[in-house]
This record gives structure tokens, C-alpha cells and sequence, in this order.
């Protein structure tokens, strides 16, 4: 089979609490480790999309709607649906899977993913990815 769930893919997430939000891949694990025995991957994502930003708007309220919130979290294959875009932002230094052992490293490996994909958001690269999927 081929190997098409590879690191910097989007997709979008099925079931859970961030259903239908997008995500990127940033490891992949096709035959599953000794905890997880299936093909799952390590997705950092955005659970809070930007707002929508017009030209009267102020430096300070331009700033706000900019913000995203981000999540990172384990996912079955089965509950991900791969998309045909990418997104070129290095995420591999930043979130690794034993950042997912405590709360405290947890919270700052998700922090460092919020400032990496607002600068990417800033840039206005992959307007696809910052949008919030309407369906």
C-alpha cells in the first residue's frame, strides 16, 4: 500500500472533540507502537480559527482576530481524512510525542504551535488551512 499520510499533510479530523477542524501531520506511525497496535499519527492543529479581518480595523483589533489556538493530540488513521494541501511548517523540533507525557510540556509544545502557525497565517500563506471548514 502506499504511503500517503505523510509528515506536513492537512487533513481533518472526524471524530472527537476537535471534529472538523484541520489539521497537519507532523509524525506518522503506519504500523503502530507497543500502546497504539494501528496505524495512527501525532497532529498539531487549530481548534480556534482567526477571525475575519477588514481594512478599518485597528493595528490592536487586527492583532486580536489574528490570534489562533492550537492542539496537539495522538489520531487514529480511521479518524483523519487527508487532504490535497500542505503545509510547510517545521513542527517536528517543537511537537514530539513525549511532549504529550505531562500537562506542563504539553501546554508549552501547544503554545510554541500557536506562535509558528500564527506567523504562517500572518504571511497570508495557505488561506485553505485558516479558514473554518463550513459544512
Amino acid at each position: 500500500m502506499v504511503k500517503f499520510l505523510k509528515p506536513n499533510k492537512a487533513v481533518v479530523l472526524l471524530n472527537g472533540r476537535f471534529a472538523g477542524r484541520k489539521g497537519v501531520i507532523v509524525k506518522s506511525f503506519d504500523d503502530g507502537t507497543r500502546d497504539r497496535p494501528y496505524g495512527h499519527c501525532l497532529v498539531a492543529g487549530i481548534s480556534k480559527y482567526p477571525k475575519k479581518v477588514i481594512r478599518k480595523d485597528s493595528a490592536k483589533k487586527t492583532a486580536k482576530k489574528s490570534r489562533v489556538k492550537a492542539f496537539i493530540k495522538l489520531v487514529n488513521y480511521n479518524h483523519i481524512m487527508p487532504t490535497r494541501y500542505t503545509l510547510d511548517v517545521d513542527l517536528k523540533d517543537v511537537v514530539t510525542v513525549d511532549a504529550l507525557q505531562s500537562h506542563d510540556k504539553k501546554v508549552t509544545a501547544a503554545k510554541e504551535t500557536k506562535a509558528r502557525l500564527e506567523e504562517r497565517f500572518k504571511t497570508g500563506k495557505n488561506r485553505w488551512f485558516f479558514s473554518k471548514l463550513r459544512f
